[in-house]
């Protein structure tokens, strides 16, 4: 049970991390936080701001305990908000045991599947550390972290077992500028955030190419409505409305915000970056880069009818040329 007397405890330090942080600024007294670079956490402190990521936001360290060893930093909090790109989850786990997480409550931000077990984070405790499904929870909807920082009204979708496990955590996070929603679809809401990030690529390429307007832009999101809800239906069969802003909201705006990092990866693959000098331009992780591959993995048990996150797929990890990938692709959206 999340109590007043819960301790919280933030797990990585990036543009969405530094923004979860903001947020418990306005409700918590103390937190914790764990970054892994000693030197961002003496700038942190010296400076009051993150070195790298959001650097307009105004740190109140006198507010937090700093970890760089991610064992102190979970034997000191209770409820564990896990924000590390899913790429660098398992990596930054290791050497973890199950005994480390016992009685954590687990709250995944992450959008993204573990590459190595082509599972979502909260599986992974489940299954790695033996979290048991009612200590897990996922916190998403669209809620880019740059809007966050300036204190525009946002909603954020929390998703648990229990309602009353979902209705503590609000508090932790709620504040004039956010508000929360419940949901029990906790898979669903983490496979949509992976889903929509590799359509956020597939908006990027296409306006990158020069030669598709909005009009395509419309058509292109409205097929990849379709696609994930067939998608979440196979793996994850459960009722759901999709018009929620956690999916249908998290969509739109991935695919069409100027602060979406997926889009612009997109949007430079579209130009003629090749995807080694896109990545390394941007020094951000493009979440939908990993998922490509992923879904394209998972969907390979399921056989679901995927076209656009098929022709991501082609374009990222099969070199096809993307002018020639979107206009095969076109042939195949309604």
């Amino acid at each position: 049970m999340i109590t007043p007397q819960t301790r919280i405890g933030v797990i990585g330090s990036g543009s969405w991390a530094t923004a979860i942080v903001k947020l418990l600024q306005n409700t918590q007294a103390h937190f914790n936080w764990f970054v892994r670079n000693r030197d961002v956490i003496a700038y942190i402190k010296e400076n009051g701001t993150n070195m790298h990521y959001l650097k307009s936001v105004s740190l109140q360290t006198e507010k937090i305990s700093f970890y760089s060893d991610i064992h102190e930093a979970v034997a000191a909090s209770d409820l564990l908000v896990i924000a590390i790109p899913s790429a660098f989850v398992k990596a930054a786990l290791d050497g973890m045991t199950p005994e480390e997480f016992s009685g954590k409550f687990i709250l995944s931000a992450v959008k993204g599947i573990v590459p190595e077990d082509l599972v979502t984070v909260t599986d992974l405790f489940h299954q790695a550390f033996g979290v048991p499904y009612r200590q897990l929870g996922v916190i998403s909807g669209p809620c880019h972290a740059e809007e966050i920082a300036r204190g525009c009204m946002s909603f954020l979708t929390i998703a648990t077992q229990r309602r009353e496990d979902a209705e503590q955590i609000s508090g932790i996070f709620e504040c004039r500028y956010l508000k929360t929603i419940f949901s029990d679809d906790i898979q669903g809401i983490e496979l949509g955030g992976v889903l929509k990030n590799i359509y956020a690529i597939a908006a990027g390429i296409s306006q990158g190419l020069g030669d598709n307007g909005d009009n395509f832009q419309a058509v292109l999101i409205a097929n990849a409505f379709s696609e994930m809800e067939r998608f979440l239906t196979a793996v994850y069969p459960k009722q759901r409305d999709l018009n929620q802003s956690v999916y249908l909201g998290d969509l739109l705006v991935t695919g069409y915000s100027q602060f979406s990092r997926n889009r612009t990866f997109g949007l430079m693959i579209g130009k003629g970056y090749t995807v080694l000098s896109a990545k390394l331009e941007m020094n951000m992780i493009a979440e939908g880069y990993y998922a490509a591959s992923c879904i394209h993995e998972m969907n390979k048990q399921h056989g679901v009818d995927m076209p656009i996150a098929e022709a991501i797929y082609n374009i990222l990890y099969e070199h096809v040329a993307p002018a020639i990938e979107i206009r095969l692709l076109i042939d195949k959206l309604s």
